[in-house]
Protein backbone atom coordinates (compact mmCIF):
# COMPACT_ATOMS: atom_id res chain seq x y z
CA UNK A 1 0.00 0.00 0.00
CA UNK A 2 1.02 3.42 -1.06
CA UNK A 3 2.43 6.11 1.40
CA UNK A 4 3.16 3.45 4.23
CA UNK A 5 6.45 2.59 5.90
CA UNK A 6 8.42 -0.37 6.73
CA UNK A 7 8.91 -0.82 10.18
CA UNK A 8 10.24 -3.83 10.47
CA UNK A 9 9.46 -8.19 9.62
CA UNK A 10 7.68 -10.66 11.98
CA UNK A 11 8.42 -14.29 11.17
CA UNK A 12 8.65 -13.15 7.22
CA UNK A 13 5.52 -10.77 7.21
CA UNK A 14 6.63 -7.26 6.73
CA UNK A 15 5.28 -5.05 9.15
CA UNK A 16 4.08 -1.61 7.63
CA UNK A 17 2.82 1.65 9.32
CA UNK A 18 0.91 3.91 6.93
CA UNK A 19 1.51 7.79 7.64
CA UNK A 20 -1.72 8.46 9.01
CA UNK A 21 -1.12 6.47 11.71
CA UNK A 22 2.11 8.62 12.37
CA UNK A 23 -0.02 11.71 11.96
CA UNK A 24 -2.78 10.22 14.35
CA UNK A 25 -0.07 9.57 16.69
CA UNK A 26 1.41 13.29 16.80
CA UNK A 27 -2.33 14.44 16.92
CA UNK A 28 -2.82 12.50 20.12
CA UNK A 29 0.70 13.47 21.67
CA UNK A 30 0.04 17.43 20.82
CA UNK A 31 -3.82 17.49 21.81
CA UNK A 32 -2.69 15.67 25.11
CA UNK A 33 0.39 18.40 25.35
CA UNK A 34 -1.84 21.30 25.48
CA UNK A 35 -4.39 20.08 27.92
CA UNK A 36 -2.32 18.53 30.14
CA UNK A 37 1.15 19.20 29.85
CA UNK A 38 4.05 16.72 29.13
CA UNK A 39 3.04 13.82 31.21
CA UNK A 40 -0.24 13.49 30.25
CA UNK A 41 0.90 13.86 26.32
CA UNK A 42 3.71 10.67 26.99
CA UNK A 43 1.05 8.66 28.49
CA UNK A 44 -1.92 9.21 26.12
CA UNK A 45 1.13 8.05 23.47
CA UNK A 46 2.01 5.13 25.01
CA UNK A 47 -1.29 4.20 25.80
CA UNK A 48 -2.09 4.11 21.78
CA UNK A 49 1.05 2.22 20.93
CA UNK A 50 0.22 -0.13 23.18
CA UNK A 51 -3.95 -0.44 22.14
CA UNK A 52 -2.15 -0.44 18.31
CA UNK A 53 0.14 -3.44 19.86
CA UNK A 54 -3.08 -5.39 20.52
CA UNK A 55 -3.93 -4.81 16.81
CA UNK A 56 -0.89 -6.03 15.43
CA UNK A 57 -1.37 -9.10 17.61
CA UNK A 58 -4.96 -9.75 16.37
CA UNK A 59 -3.50 -9.44 12.65
CA UNK A 60 -0.93 -12.33 13.22
CA UNK A 61 -3.71 -14.56 14.92
CA UNK A 62 -4.69 -14.22 11.66
CA UNK A 63 -1.49 -14.79 8.90
CA UNK A 64 -0.46 -17.19 11.49
CA UNK A 65 -3.55 -19.11 11.19
CA UNK A 66 -3.15 -18.89 7.28
CA UNK A 67 0.10 -19.99 6.97
CA UNK A 68 -1.16 -23.00 8.75
CA UNK A 69 -3.46 -23.64 5.55
CA UNK A 70 -0.67 -22.70 3.17
CA UNK A 71 -1.67 -19.08 2.42
CA UNK A 72 1.28 -16.58 2.03
CA UNK A 73 1.38 -13.22 4.12
CA UNK A 74 3.17 -10.51 2.84
CA UNK A 75 2.99 -7.60 4.75
CA UNK A 76 0.47 -6.31 7.55
CA UNK A 77 -0.65 -2.49 7.92
CA UNK A 78 -1.45 -0.37 10.66
CA UNK A 79 -3.83 1.98 9.77
CA UNK A 80 -5.80 4.74 12.48
CA UNK A 81 -8.51 2.95 12.42
CA UNK A 82 -6.82 -0.44 12.90
CA UNK A 83 -4.78 -3.10 10.81
CA UNK A 84 -4.61 -5.25 7.74
CA UNK A 85 -3.14 -8.31 6.97
CA UNK A 86 -2.90 -8.50 3.48
CA UNK A 87 -3.20 -12.80 2.03
CA UNK A 88 -2.17 -13.85 -0.95
CA UNK A 89 -4.93 -15.79 -1.76
CA UNK A 90 -8.13 -17.05 0.55
CA UNK A 91 -8.29 -20.58 2.01
CA UNK A 92 -9.66 -22.39 -0.34
CA UNK A 93 -12.21 -24.35 1.81
CA UNK A 94 -14.98 -22.65 3.75
CA UNK A 95 -13.99 -24.06 6.68
CA UNK A 96 -10.03 -23.20 6.60
CA UNK A 97 -11.42 -19.20 5.70
CA UNK A 98 -13.42 -19.22 9.05
CA UNK A 99 -10.79 -20.51 11.09
CA UNK A 100 -8.60 -17.90 9.89
CA UNK A 101 -11.59 -14.93 10.04
CA UNK A 102 -12.09 -16.20 13.96
CA UNK A 103 -7.93 -16.27 14.63
CA UNK A 104 -7.83 -12.79 15.35
CA UNK A 105 -10.87 -12.22 17.65
CA UNK A 106 -9.43 -15.56 19.37
CA UNK A 107 -6.22 -14.08 19.86
CA UNK A 108 -7.61 -10.92 21.62
CA UNK A 109 -10.10 -13.42 23.22
CA UNK A 110 -6.82 -15.48 24.96
CA UNK A 111 -4.67 -12.18 25.48
CA UNK A 112 -7.66 -10.71 27.88
CA UNK A 113 -8.45 -13.86 29.45
CA UNK A 114 -4.70 -14.24 30.36
CA UNK A 115 -4.04 -10.22 31.05
CA UNK A 116 -6.99 -10.90 33.93
CA UNK A 117 -5.09 -13.30 35.89
CA UNK A 118 -2.25 -10.87 36.33
CA UNK A 119 -2.42 -9.16 39.46
CA UNK A 120 -3.95 -5.87 39.26
CA UNK A 121 -2.12 -2.57 40.39
CA UNK A 122 -2.99 0.59 41.79
CA UNK A 123 -2.38 3.06 38.46
CA UNK A 124 -4.41 5.53 40.21
CA UNK A 125 -6.91 5.91 37.28
CA UNK A 126 -11.00 7.19 38.63
CA UNK A 127 -13.67 5.92 36.66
Amino acid sequence: MGWSITAGSVAGTAVRIHVTFLLLLVWIFGVNYFSGGLPAAWGALVFVVLLFLCVLLHEFGHIFTARAFGVSTPDVILLPIGGVSRLERIPEKPSEEFLVAIAGPAVNVASRSSSSCLPARNLGWTA
